[in-house]
C-alpha cells in the first residue's frame, strides 16, 4: 500500500471511530506548577544510582543557543551590550516529522533557560567530536560562554550558530511541558542543515557522553 492509500485508510478509520462527543466548551488545562519537586514526591531511587545506571545509555552533545535580547540605547543609553544565552545539553531528541519538531530537556534551575524563553527561539547545535572543550565552556554557569567562540546567526531566529557543529536545527519554541525537576521544551524546527562533507564525502563525526565521559564514534 502506497502512501496514498495509508492516509486513505487512516481517514476512513478515524471516520469510522466518531467524533468525540462533547457537551459544552472545553476549559483550557491550568498552568503547570513551576516548581522544584518537594520532598514527600521524591521516589526511593537513590540519584546516585539513577544517574550510573542512565548513564549507560550513549547520547550526542548539543548546545542550545539564542539570541541577545534587542536593546534600545535611545531609552537605556548606557546599558551594557547584551550577550546571547547558550548551555550544553544532551538531553535532545527528534520528536515529530509532520510538523517538523524537536524535544530538549532543562532542568528548572537553569539560570539559561529563562533566557531563551523570552526569545521564544533558539537554535540546537549538535557538536562534533572535536568540541569536547566547547562543551565543557557551555556547561559553566556565570561565564562568558560565547568568548573566543567562532558563530554566525541561524538564517531564521539569528540563534548562534556555532561554527565546527556538526549539524544546526533553527527552532521556535512551540511548547513547554513539565517534568519532574525538568521543563521538557518543544521546538518547532523552521531551518536546519550540516557542513559540507569533506573529499571522501564524510561528515564530521559526532561528540558522544557515555557514563560521565566524552568519547567519539567508531565504526
Amino acid at each position: 500500500m502506497g502512501h496514498a492509500g495509508m492516509a486513505a485508510a487512516a481517514v476512513r478509520y478515524l471516520r469510522s471511530a466518531g467524533e468525540p462527543k462533547t457537551t459544552g466548551p472545553v476549559d483550557p488545562l491550568p498552568r503547570p506548577d513551576l516548581r522544584a519537586v518537594g520532598d514527600d514526591e521524591r521516589a526511593p531511587i537513590d540519584p546516585a544510582e539513577f544517574r550510573r545506571v542512565l548513564g549507560n545509555f550513549a547520547t550526542g552533545v548539543t548546545v542550545i543557543t539564542a539570541p541577545a535580547p534587542t536593546t534600545d540605547p535611545a531609552t537605556n543609553p548606557e546599558s551594557a551590550p547584551a550577550a546571547p544565552s547558550g548551555f550544553a545539553c544532551q538531553s535532545f531528541a527528534a520528536l515529530s516529522l509532520d510538523p517538523p519538531l524537536i524535544a530538549f530537556m532543562v532542568a528548572r534551575t537553569s539560570t539559561t533557560w529563562p533566557r531563551i524563553a523570552r526569545a521564544g527561539v533558539f537554535c540546537v547545535n549538535v557538536l562534533g567530536a572535536h568540541q569536547g572543550d566547547l562543551c565543557r565552556g557551555f556547561a559553566v554557569s556565570g561565564s562568558d560562554k560565547f568568548a573566543g567562540v567562532a558563530h554566525e546567526p541561524s538564517p531564521v531566529s539569528g540563534s548562534p550558530r556555532l561554527a565546527g557543529a556538526t549539524a544546526w536545527i533553527d527552532c521556535a519554541v512551540h511548547a513547554v511541558h513539565t517534568g519532574g525537576d525538568h521543563l521538557i521544551v518543544v521546538g518547532r524546527v523552521n531551518a536546519l542543515g550540516t557542513p559540507a562533507p569533506d573529499a571522501d564525502g564524510n561528515g564530521a563525526a559526532p561528540l558522544l557522553f557515555h557514563r560521565g565521559r566524552f568519547g567519539d564514534f567508531t565504526t
